[in-house]
């Protein structure tokens, strides 16, 4: 069975099956009341919630049809038989069936106009994140390419020293591009999970998530003090545990790249508000004010911070993070500590839907 059946079949079953509930509600109801009054709205009601969870006007207007014939002929008397010409009916008939498509057309535009939406949301991401890769990209392969000449047209000159440093460096920027490779592939994850830009989760233990991406950071910068703050219980929160550790990674290497003077970056969890927070804090020198408001757009130089070094895009990494966490129906924050450094936060609901959550925002 291909998509279209599948979804030929789920906006029938929905059809049917709202309009059947409320069939049988009505009948439940005359059992307590005489009034027939509530019928029409019990079922314009029902038309809403069809063009609500369908796709396309067809299943609300139709929903419609037969919500007026229905009331017709299974509620008004005489009961079981077609009968217009009562008095005062053939008018709530009309009336029922203009409001009824109405409601069917505006749900169906409103429905229409929230894609539009999203997918321009999902263009102005690819927009920033192309502008951000343009330059992020051509920097590091510039610096290999450099290296590897200086190294190739001057091997016979070149002390050990100096060689090694050249392709050290060669590393460091390949490294980098590695980086925003793994960016680029979560963003096309995301992407390709269809409409609202949602994921698969399953219930992940929060510590052994954290403890990847540690791990993973103490590899590519040994010389830096990370330290973890849990809370003693475990934790089971429902994530894509692959982006989530990508979040961590961006946000504690967006903290050596660009903090100033970072010698130890701290990861603090707790739960809160019917979720989980997780901050990545610093003792660098801050976010810019002038940043702060943007810093999640994905258009920032390195420059944002103050130290921080200028050749990388500090901007893609967060929006990527911004991206992920929205995906996965949480929100992101970033401020700076009173006692130095920075703090940027992200919290993720503890249940698949129904969760409060924080504001997205920036504190200053």
């Amino acid at each position: 069975m291909d998509t279209k059946e599948k979804g030929l079949l789920k906006n029938c079953g929905i059809t049917a099956g709202v309009l059947g509930l409320a069939t049988a509600v009505c009948f439940v109801l005359q059992n307590f009341t005489a009034a027939d009054t509530h019928v029409p709205l019990l079922f314009v009601l029902a038309v809403l919630f069809i063009s609500k969870y369908t796709d396309g006007y067809g299943y609300g207007i139709a929903a419609s049809f037969i919500a007026v014939v229905g009331v017709n002929f299974v509620f008004t008397y005489p009961y079981f038989a077609l009968n217009f010409t009562i008095t005062g009916y053939p008018l709530t008939f009309l009336v029922m069936l203009a409001v009824a498509v109405t409601v069917s057309t505006m749900t169906t535009q409103i429905k229409n106009q929230e894609k539009v939406r999203l997918e321009a949301e999902r263009e102005k991401l690819r927009g920033n994140l192309l502008r951000a890769v343009s330059h992020d990209i051509r920097t590091p392969l510039t610096s290999i390419l450099g290296a590897a000449s200086g190294i190739l047209e001057n091997y016979g000159v070149l002390e050990d020293g100096e060689k090694r440093r050249l392709i050290g460096d060669m590393k460091k920027e390949a490294q980098w591009l590695i980086r925003i490779v793994e960016n680029l592939l979560s963003i096309t994850r995301i992407s390709g999970n269809g409409e609202g830009a949602r994921i698969h989760t399953a219930e992940e233990v929060m510590e052994e998530v954290i403890g990847d991406a540690v791990g993973k950071f103490r590899g590519l910068y040994p010389g830096m003090r990370v330290e973890v703050e849990m809370p003693p219980e475990a934790l089971i929160v429902p994530m894509d545990g692959i982006l989530i550790e990508q979040v961590l990674m961006n946000l504690m290497e967006n903290s050596v790249q660009h903090g100033g003077g970072v010698e130890e970056i701290r990861i603090v969890v707790a739960q809160e508000e019917g979720g989980v927070t997780t901050a990545v804090e610093d003792d660098g020198n801050g976010i810019s004010r002038s940043v702060l408001p943007v810093i999640f757009e994905g258009r920032l130089s390195g420059q944002g911070q103050e130290g921080g070094d200028s050749r990388r895009n500090m901007g893609i990494g967060l929006s990527v993070c911004m991206s992920i966490v929205k995906a996965h129906g949480g929100s992101m924050k970033a401020e700076n500590r009173e006692e130095g450094g920075a703090r940027v936060s992200f919290w993720l609901p503890m249940e698949e839907e129904g969760s409060k959550s924080w504001k997205s925002g920036t504190e200053f």
